[in-house]
């Protein structure tokens, strides 16, 4: 069931800064309205897939998400709409956005795309999915982070800036979002770097249950890519 996910997936949205605590530690300005980048379903790396691949010369960083599935097709969802936007997801995923740190730093500070930090091979490991009806509120659910059991991030998302109705809404309203796309609704406070021989281990929970679970590690990537300033 996990391997349709990808199969399935046309576009992975992504929303930026959509945790106040993690804005700050990132130096970020806390944004007006949320926004959004794309990550390639390419990305994707199915449980038991692993390892992820960290490229050379970049600064890898991890960022514990909620993630929505689509099982229908929406376009300019009202903002308000709660009921069509939950009704719209067909099930939920436990993921990390990988992200090459540097290489996003220097895309910013050069107004540059950061389609380069976001969407190498293997930077968006997930679980397998949860059925919605298993999460009636996915804003009252824990996220949470361990590097080689260390813990490293620990929230709810009861935290997020904007909620799921409003960022299915100003994405559908840009693009229409399709059946089987994938949407990231933003880390909490904590990311950090990890690198060749690190396990992390995240989870999922609600109410103390553990609903899904990732266990990785990380190799140094082999290949032709090196990070090399623009």
């Amino acid at each position: 069931m996990a391997a349709s996910i990808r199969t399935n997936c046309r576009k992975v949205m992504c929303i930026g800064r959509n945790f106040a605590d993690h804005v700050t530690e990132l130096n970020n300005v806390r944004p007006k309205q949320p926004f959004f980048f794309l990550k390639p379903p390419s990305s994707i790396l199915l449980p038991g897939e692993g390892p992820i691949l960290a490229p050379k010369g970049v600064s890898l960083h991890y960022e514990v998400e909620l993630a929505c599935v689509l099982g229908k097709s929406i376009r300019d969802l009202p903002p308000d709409d709660e009921e069509g936007a939950l009704g719209a997801i067909e099930s939920y995923l436990l993921s990390i956005d990988m992200t090459a740190r540097n290489v996003q730093d220097e895309a910013k500070k050069k107004g540059l795309p950061w389609s380069i930090a976001k969407g190498f091979d293997t930077f968006l490991p997930i679980s397998a999915p949860i059925a919605a009806s298993q999460i009636p509120d996915p804003h009252n659910v824990e996220l949470s982070l361990a590097v080689n059991n260390q813990s490293k991030q620990n929230d709810s998302t009861n935290l997020m800036l904007f909620r799921i109705p409003r960022i299915l809404s100003d994405i559908s309203c840009v693009m229409a979002l399709e059946k089987g796309d994938i949407v990231l609704t933003g880390t909490p406070k904590g990311v950090g770097r990890v690198q060749g021989g690190d396990v992390m281990k995240a989870v999922l929970s609600l109410k103390g249950k553990q609903l899904a679970r990732i266990e990785v590690g990380v190799q140094e990537k082999q290949g032709l890519y090196e990070f090399k300033e623009t």
